[in-house]
């Protein structure tokens, strides 16, 4: 695991003394810094607290790879579309794959869209698809294969791309409260993008669905939180629950545990051990997690089920979900644990799947793209069924 921070302006706080903290937490936590994913994250934290905070250069990620930046920058705008396409589609396979150029007053981002062939009876239905830490669309698409379920099922497929001027690794900030909010940040530029591509491309602003990996899940929750008047449904792979961190540190804190799992990490600025945010919008949400991941702890996972069911419960005043619970085993030879939370209309309303013995990778995924886990159940299989199942209001 990697772990990237980017100062902006005069250090304003001890370096020495948060390493030191940083160090004997993990240490407490029994985390082994020596060998595994977490080697290197001494020097790298060493180097990062110190003056300037330089990096190393990205290498190819793998399954127990992880990245956590920031940077600091606070924008709060209306969503003011005023781009253009940054190049004219070009027929590849069975339908378009390109880049396109969007930017609002949250900022500009490039996207990738995927336009399946043919020409489409009614409007199509929107999936967006958020890349983790260190991915581009390109690899994230070729990872979940879901270019080709869109070929399959007639839906537009938009991959957000994260610049590293945002963040140097690539990663959507999910923690930072600036990036929480409806009309400000990153939330207001990939809403922003959804419009557009609605606008342009024939989509379905009915049946708008996000999901993502890692940091790309966190802010699919945070998507669906502040704009479920725009997203239908959520799809959540290895991610953190709304409001679950505010700053690095609380954010380390929250992967390793769920506020709990570093305790040291309490001593510092920001991190308190404090709950997440009450989540209010009760949009329905598909949750994948491998049990075995140490880059996200599993019991984030289910701490989105437990915001999500409490969301519904209010909406309903009181009104609860019935669960079904089934195991399983992919083709792949993993075995996994999936339940199933339905309304009165015995409509689906939330799905968890915690894959046995994955780790941080998306499982079903094609080796071809990173943190990919052929063995276990198809996340973007099972996404598709949930979102193109849903009835909009469930």
């Amino acid at each position: 695991m990697t772990f990237t921070f980017k100062p902006v302006g005069p250090a304003a706080y001890d370096a020495d003394a948060i390493q030191d903290t940083i160090q004997r937490a993990l240490a407490s936590a029994g985390i082994d810094t020596s060998s595994g994913p977490m080697q290197g994250v001494t020097e790298t934290i060493r180097r990062a607290l110190s003056a300037g905070g330089g990096t190393s250069s990205p290498t190819r990620p793998t399954a127990t790879d992880s990245v956590i930046d920031v940077t600091a920058r606070v924008i709060d705008v209306e969503d003011r579309a005023v781009a253009a396409p940054a190049e004219r589609p070009r027929t590849a396979g069975r339908g378009t794959f390109d880049t396109f150029a969007f930017g609002n007053g949250a900022g500009e981002r490039s996207y990738k869209l995927h336009v399946p062939a043919g020409m489409a009876d009614s409007p199509r239905p929107i999936l967006v698809m958020l890349h983790g830490c260190t991915q581009s669309p390109d690899d994230f698409a070729a990872g979940t294969g879901m270019n080709t379920l869109a070929d399959e099922h007639g839906f537009l497929v938009v991959y957000p791309e994260q610049p590293s001027g945002a963040n140097p690794s690539k990663c959507w900030n999910w923690f930072n409260p600036q990036d929480q909010l409806r009309g400000s940040g990153e939330p207001a530029a990939i809403a922003g993008i959804v419009r557009e591509v609605a606008a342009r491309h024939g989509g379905d602003l009915q049946r708008v669905f996000v999901a993502g990996l890692s940091a790309g899940a966190a802010m699919a929750v945070v998507l669906g939180e502040t704009y479920p008047d725009l997203f239908a449904g959520v799809g959540v792979h290895s991610g953190l629950p709304y409001g679950s961190a505010s700053d690095i540190p609380s954010a380390m804190a929250a992967m390793k545990g769920g506020r709990s799992g570093l305790p040291g990490l309490r001593d510092l600025p920001g991190a308190v051990g404090r709950a997440a945010k009450k989540a209010v919008a009760p949009i329905p949400t598909i949750v994948f997690h491998g049990d075995r991941d140490h880059t996200v702890q599993a019991s984030n996972g289910a701490e989105i089920l437990d915001q999500a069911k409490e969301a519904y419960r209010a909406r309903t005043d009181g009104g609860g979900l019935t669960a079904t619970e089934s195991e399983g085993a992919a083709d792949g030879g993993r075995r996994y644990r999936r339940t199933v939370y339905r309304n009165g209309a015995g409509q689906v309303h939330l799905e968890s799947w915690v894959v046995h013995g994955a780790g941080h990778a998306w499982s079903g995924g094609d080796p071809r793209g990173s943190y990919t886990d052929s063995k276990g159940p198809s996340a973007s299989s099972e996404m598709v069924r949930f979102f193109l199942g849903l009835h909009r209001g469930n």
